[in-house]
């Protein structure tokens, strides 16, 4: 039987409502409500000092730390984010991590970023990946869309947008627009979302970023995975859809409107931070899962020892400690010289290399660490309901991602041996 089909949902708009939204003017009433609701949005939460910006962040994560555990297990078995996960990361303002400054979001220092990714992965694998995925989507649009689009997306409040990175489709151009068509994958959080963004090959710029109203897109239920089951990364598609000129954006034109360094990174410097510091938090919480058991936990037909008495756990808690500092480290070291090399323009391609060659380490390091840790869990590892299991699904789930591929090594190998410059996608 094919995957089950549906419309996405833009706060309760039905697709006719939602479709007069991007291409029909609204009354002076409407326009005036829209303008004061912008305007309120745009009104900044966030510290502009880092440090207490990156306070004020973790506040917000620890505000929303019981709702975040409740929802956990039903995330898994609803294979999206569990209602009350997603009301939680929506009021905390998580998400708005990677927006600019300028429409209300927190433009975080990658460092940053990686502490907030860290706090959450701790508390819910599945959230942190949505929270993440939903910033950047969210920050990369906001940094490029025309004044007058940002107050109209503003309009309902600050948005959920799930989106890809990798082109497909096609975008026809006619008069006003482009007509959408394409199907994508890997839509994490898009039955949350309120707005999509896909880059589309177009007719116009080779490659467009269209942005539309999820109520707009056909989801398919499709996400049935080894692991990250909570982030319903469904396939999503467009059929037909109008997409006005003012949310057509050319993904290959020149640098953002708006926003300081964080927006000049690009790709793939603009999301390198995510995937190593959701690794590296993985490895983590597997030592923090077994230590917390290893006392209890026996091996032995006869009773045996407790994990925590038996020399070679010992040691592989006390190295693995060490590795995961070691890659928190080498990930906030690389990000920090990338980031200060974005000061003035883009960054340094080789800079940015190293730093994707960091995240892959990162994730070769953690899916190491956990294999070790899962093999002390013992028989109870096999069940569904194992916190070890969970956590071994989801590192050699994410490891398949293109932006921790291998490859990174060798064109990091390259550079080192003057052979490039750096600085390309995987």
């Amino acid at each position: 039987m094919a995957p089950s089909a549906t419309r996405g949902s833009q706060a309760g708009l039905t697709r006719s409502e939602s479709r007069c939204c991007p291409g029909t003017s609204a009354s002076s009433s409407t326009s005036s409500t829209r303008s004061e609701r912008a305007v309120s949005a745009h009104e900044n939460e966030f510290p502009e000092n880092r440090e207490a910006n990156r306070a004020n962040l973790l506040a917000a994560v620890d505000s929303v730390a019981d709702a975040l555990t409740a929802g956990r297990d039903e995330s898994e078995k609803l294979r999206r984010l569990s209602p009350s996960s997603v009301e939680a990361l929506r009021s905390s303002g998580l998400f708005k991590m990677k927006s600019p400054r300028a429409v209300g979001g927190a433009e975080a220092h990658p460092v940053t970023q990686m502490d907030v990714i860290e706090a959450v992965t701790m508390i819910d694998p599945a959230a942190a990946w949505c929270m993440f995925i939903t910033s950047a989507v969210t920050g990369g649009v906001f940094a490029s869309l025309s004044d007058e689009s940002v107050d109209e997306v503003l309009a309902d409040g600050f948005p959920f947008m799930a989106g890809s990175l990798r082109a497909g489709g096609r975008a026809r151009r006619i008069e006003g627009g482009y007509r959408v068509s394409g199907r994508w994958a890997w839509g994490s959080g898009v039955e949350h979302s309120d707005w999509v963004a896909v880059p589309v090959f177009s007719d116009g710029p080779p490659v467009i970023r269209a942005l539309v109203p999820t109520s707009e897109v056909i989801l398919h239920d499709n996400w049935h995975t080894l692991g990250m089951r909570g982030t319903g990364s469904c396939d999503y598609e467009l059929d037909d859809v109008f997409v006005p000129d003012r949310f057509a954006i050319d993904a290959l034109g020149g640098g953002p409107p708006r926003g300081g360094a964080l927006m000049r990174l690009g790709l793939p410097a603009y999301v390198v931070n995510e995937h190593g510091s959701f690794a590296y938090a993985l490895g983590r919480l597997a030592l923090q899962t077994m230590t917390e058991t290893a006392i209890e936990k026996k091996r032995g037909y006869l009773g045996g020892v407790s994990l925590a008495d038996r020399q070679v756990f010992q040691r592989t808690i006390g190295q693995g400690t060490i590795r995961m500092n070691a890659c928190a480290l080498a990930m906030a070291e690389s990000l920090e010289r990338m980031f200060d090399s974005a000061a003035d323009g883009p960054p340094d391609p080789a800079l940015v290399t190293e730093a994707q060659a960091a995240a892959v380490w990162c994730t070769d390091e953690a899916i190491d660490l956990v294999s070790e840790l899962f093999r002390f869990t013992g028989g109870s590892a096999v069940m569904n309901d194992s916190e070890m299991q969970r956590i071994l699904r989801d590192i050699y789930t994410v490891q398949s991602h293109l932006m921790v591929s291998a490859v990174v090594y060798e064109q990091y190998g390259q550079i080192l041996l003057g052979m490039t410059e750096g600085g390309a996608l995987p």
